[in-house]
């Protein structure tokens, strides 16, 4: 529940660790989904809680439901499952019904007793694998807490509660796949924030890194950029681009 209600995840006003304690151990909240059926009445008479901060934390509950996809998928706390994975996940999926899906199970013949004959499991995971970055462990971790009864009731209910589990069509317009496959990392001052590069990186596929390496496609490269960095990027040879040459690619 603290990882739920954490910035980078649903970023809830108005409820710390503290308060999430005092939920539990009053019997009002056992998991995240029940912080949606929460009241201003009910929290009201806990500990040093007045009417101003219960009507503060309803409302930052409230406000969390306009929280991205993105987020929202990460806050569940699926194992393996951080914010970059979450990220591209809800790319390339674009919904939680289609991440969550499970392929039909086959029917088993008298002639499968001898075959190696792929579970639903296993199609799941070999699907999931095939998409950029998405290893063996975080398709398995997914595929376990998508086959949890228990978990998937509490997706339910944060679904009826009106959480956001599909990416809007404002995202779904901005988004492309031609830097899939591509690492970039960004050093120096531009005419755009850096933190907008680094969305616009995302947003067509290509992957944010902060260290220079091998593995790097394009520095994407400033002004006052850091020495270190450019020598580095000389001698590993990596491709070094300005931001409107940035901006032409896409």
């Amino acid at each position: 529940i603290e990882h739920f209600i954490s910035r980078k995840a649903m970023d809830i006003d108005g409820i710390g660790a503290e308060t999430v304690g005092q939920l539990v151990d009053a019997g009002f909240i056992n998991n995240y989904a029940d912080l949606y059926d929460l009241t201003v009445e009910q929290v009201l008479p806990l500990e040093r809680m007045a009417q101003k901060s219960a009507e503060n934390m309803i409302n930052g509950i409230e406000a969390s439901k306009q929280v991205p996809f993105e987020r929202v998928l990460f806050g569940l706390g699926i194992r393996y499952v951080g914010e970059t994975i979450a990220k591209k996940l809800a790319k390339h999926y674009k919904n939680i019904d289609s991440l969550f899906n499970m392929p039909a199970e086959p029917e088993k013949t008298s002639i499968d007793l001898f075959a190696d004959v792929s579970s639903a499991a296993d199609k799941k995971i070999e699907e999931l694998t095939a998409v950029p970055e998405i290893g063996e462990s975080i398709a398995q971790s997914l595929v376990e807490f998508i086959q949890k009864e228990d978990q998937m009731t509490i997706v339910e209910r944060l679904k009826n509660a009106g959480l956001q589990f599909a990416l809007s069509e404002e995202q779904l317009e901005g988004q492309t796949d031609k830097l899939s496959g591509k690492s970039f990392v960004i050093s120096g001052i531009f005419e755009m924030s850096r933190n907008d590069l680094k969305k616009l990186v995302e947003d067509n596929g290509g992957k944010n890194s902060s260290s220079i390496s091998s593995k790097t496609d394009y520095l994407i490269r400033g002004d006052k950029m850091g020495p270190s960095k450019l020598e580095k990027a000389e001698k590993l040879g990596i491709t070094m681009i300005s931001e409107q040459e940035f901006l032409a690619m896409i």
